[in-house]
């Protein structure tokens, strides 16, 4: 019975060591979105898409799996090149029957279809759905995920739309070159021709370009609108980091009338065209640095769309309705209600219907005021009495508005920027100065991780102590010496006001019944807010925990695990919150869903998502969990060590047990290891006592295998045995 037992226990060692080497990621869909009431199919590509279900967030959105196929590896390419090599001899001699056409038929189509090399092999598994939207789906951004034996998928973007849709066909079944496994690319090929408006779906391959010819009447005026970098924001192995689009647009003889790579500051291109002419029109997409890939994936809507470039005020106070002044192409309106009566303070989205585009605002509680010209100088600053924001705009280039307020010494000022956070394109600076014009203080950008797609942090910040009671002036200006009407910012002066938001990463947790799983919980401080912050999981079901539910004072995350019960459990959205004490008042924040994403191998990005979602894969065998038997936290002495009891399950059949720290802080280390104890040490000279923190400890065994041939020695291999629940720590003094 013992040995059934540690049988059993090999059993889910062996599922634990394929999940973590087989965790199911999605690369790119395509196309990315279809229209409300059609059914089409969709191709998903990544790696390990061994795929049982599909989820889709939201409602009136389902898909079937129709196949599932992957890449041939140059060992099966050549045996099937040898298969048809045979096949064709048989033809030959006169014996290929009706079984061989249709076997060698198969082999000859795989091999066009994945017998070639790829760009990015990670991008070599592939997934076809029919995909069925229901006339009443909700336009906009959905998430598709996975479901495979080894848990959920990472989320991909998925976008309904309303207007008729085509697709160019999926890239892996595009006709070959003679000769070669790889597609036979035009590098100019002829214009595809669409009625508008529409939209199109696409994928570019290395140096592809993609055309398409439609008719417009004179005085059209025609919105583009690429939707490309939005749905896959970062690439961490394409420089810059995502498939930067650009678009041409011709005339019926070839002559460039606009192009375009972006807008404003978005990567994501939006071109405006006025049709002078009666007649056809070629638009054409490609990538701006000539690359190209399965990822490199597109959705082109254009028409004559309405499309808002500007709204004024940028936002408004809590509690109160207003208005917004709006410009744009082909809008129905020239302004916009905005309902804040109800409002959480913070980023809102606003989305009028048949928009092309989403407005967002920002809503705040202190009072508000307009800038109020001429304020270009010291001379005719424009008073205000803090606190304030000031919404204002750069009226031309060159312009600086300055605004002038009443501090007594010692006395702390935020001021403090939203513009580029508000799709303003103002590249802002802040200057604080004395009546006589002496700097005080001055920024140019500001970091804001909790603006996730944003690469350049362009809104300034500054926290500034008056060193007198008088007079001060904040200056406020581009620092690319742009201005014009969609210019506009909101400029908070204020006291401090210390607050926090929350990211969880990742934003899918796999997870085996009876064990841990690492995720990461980050704190964006705001206003010098430096406490601690204690972590709980809100409504989520019995038996699953959070261990190590503390962010410490000073750090901006925490790395803690969930810790699921012995038993199955059906897949659930997970919820955290956050509590700290502010000003002797308790402040509760929810922990909003994110991916940590890498931009081209260097910086890294919190991405939000819509949903932070946790599958339970089986359940444990009794006795089969890690857990730890010391009590916590654990203080580890610098310069010293602090050891841990635990219970880690391994059997006969496993040895050299291994323990490793996953994101440890530099200066704390495992010194000794083995299934019962854990020693840790700390480095007095890079860890010092007061440091806070959790460590998290994964752990694998080794197992040989006996050889199946006599020729061929035995062979050793390690298995994750999973990870450990986190255990909180304390660098004390010696």
């Amino acid at each position: 019975m013992k040995f059934a037992a540690w049988s059993l226990l090999l059993v889910l060692v062996f599922a634990s060591r394929a999940r973590a080497q087989s965790e199911p990621h999605i690369g790119y869909v395509y196309p990315a979105g279809g229209r409300q009431g059609t059914t089409f199919e969709v191709t998903v590509g990544g790696r390990y898409l061994n795929t049982t279900g599909v989820e889709f967030s939201g409602s009136g959105i389902s898909a079937t799996i129709v196949k599932q196929e992957r890449q041939v590896s140059p060992l099966e390419q050549s045996n099937m090149r040898e298969a048809l090599e045979k096949f064709r001899t048989k033809r030959e001699q006169g014996q290929l029957s009706a079984a061989d056409i249709k076997t060698a038929m198969d082999l000859r189509q795989k091999l066009i279809n994945f017998g070639r090399r790829l760009t990015n092999p990670s991008l070599g598994e592939f997934i076809t759905l029919q995909v069925t939207i229901a006339p009443q789906a909700t336009p906009g951004n959905h998430e598709i995920r996975l479901r495979t034996q080894f848990g959920f998928s990472n989320p991909m973007l998925f976008q309904v739309g309303d207007l008729p849709e085509i697709s160019k066909k999926d890239w892996k079944n595009v006709p070959k070159a003679q000769g070669s496994m790889d597609p036979e690319i035009d590098p100019k090929p002829p214009a595809k021709n669409i009625t508008l408006p529409l939209t199109i779906n696409g994928q570019i391959p290395p140096g592809g370009v993609d055309r398409y010819r439609f008719s417009a009447q004179a005085g059209q005026k025609i919105v583009v609108v690429v939707r490309a970098r939005e749905l896959i924001p970062f690439i961490s192995d394409a420089v810059p980091g995502w498939f930067q689009s650009a678009v041409t647009l011709y005339d019926a003889k070839g002559q460039e009338l606009a192009y375009t790579d972006d807008y404003q500051f978005h990567p994501d291109p939006v071109l405006f065209y006025k049709v002078p002419a009666s007649g056809d029109y070629v638009l054409e997409i490609k990538d701006a640095l000539y690359r190209g890939r399965e990822d490199f994936v597109y959705r082109i809507t254009l028409g004559e769309l309405p499309f808002v470039t500007g709204v004024f005020p940028l936002g408004g106070q809590v509690g109160t309705p207003s208005t917004l002044a709006v410009t744009g192409w082909n809008t129905p309106f020239k302004q916009l209600p905005l309902d804040l009566r109800e409002a959480t303070p913070g980023i809102q989205t606003l989305a009028p219907e048949r928009l092309a585009n989403r407005v967002v605002v920002m809503a705040d509680t202190l009072p508000e005021c307009l800038e109020k010209e001429p304020n270009n100088t010291i001379a005719t600053a424009q008073s205000v009495t803090l606190p304030i924001i000031i919404n204002g705009h750069i009226d031309q280039p060159g312009d600086m508005d300055v605004f002038r307020f009443t501090g007594q010494a010692g006395a702390q000022v935020v001021a403090e920027v939203y513009a580029r956070r508000l799709d303003s394109p103002l590249d802002s600076l802040l200057i604080i100065s004395d009546a006589a014009g002496k700097q005080l203080a001055f920024n140019d950008d500001h970091e804001d991780k909790g603006s996730g797609l944003n690469t350049h942090y362009a809104d300034s910040y500054i926290a500034y102590t008056l060193p007198a009671t008088g007079s001060y002036f904040v200056h406020i200006g581009d620092t690319q010496h742009g201005g014009g009407p969609a210019y506009s910012y909101r400029l908070r002066l204020s006291a401090p006001r210390p607050d926090f938001s929350l990211r969880a990463t990742p934003s899918t947790l796999n997870v085996r019944g009876g064990t841990s799983v690492p995720l990461t919980v980050h704190a964006l401080r705001q206003d010098g807010f430096a406490g601690a912050i204690t972590l709980r999981l809100k409504d989520a079901p019995p038996g699953f925990t959070l261990t190590g539910a503390q962010i410490p004072e000073n750090q901006d995350k925490v790395q803690c695990t969930l810790d699921a019960p012995p038993v199955a459990h059906e897949p659930f959205n997970l919820h955290i919150e956050g509590t700290a004490t502010i000003q002797s008042r308790p402040v509760v924040r929810a922990a909003v869903p994110a991916e940590d994403m890498m931009q081209a191998f260097a910086y890294r990005h919190l991405v939000p998502t819509q949903a932070q979602q946790v599958a339970v894969i089986g359940r444990a065998w009794p006795g089969v969990v890690n857990r730890l038997l010391s009590p916590m936290p654990l203080h580890i002495p610098a310069g010293a060590t602090a050891r841990v009891q635990i219970h880690l399950p391994t059997g006969p059949l496993l040895s050299k047990i291994q323990f490793e720290l996953s994101d440890p802080p530099e200066g704390l280390t495992i010194k000794e290891s083995s299934p019962t104890e854990l020693v840790f040490q700390a480095d007095p000279a890079k860890i010092k006592p007061g440091f806070k923190g959790n460590l998290v400890v994964t752990a694998s065994g080794e197992r040989t295998f006996a050889s199946t041939t006599q020729s061929q020695p035995a062979t050793a291999r390690r298995l994750p045995l999973g990870a450990m629940p986190a255990i909180p720590f304390e660098v004390v003094p010696r």
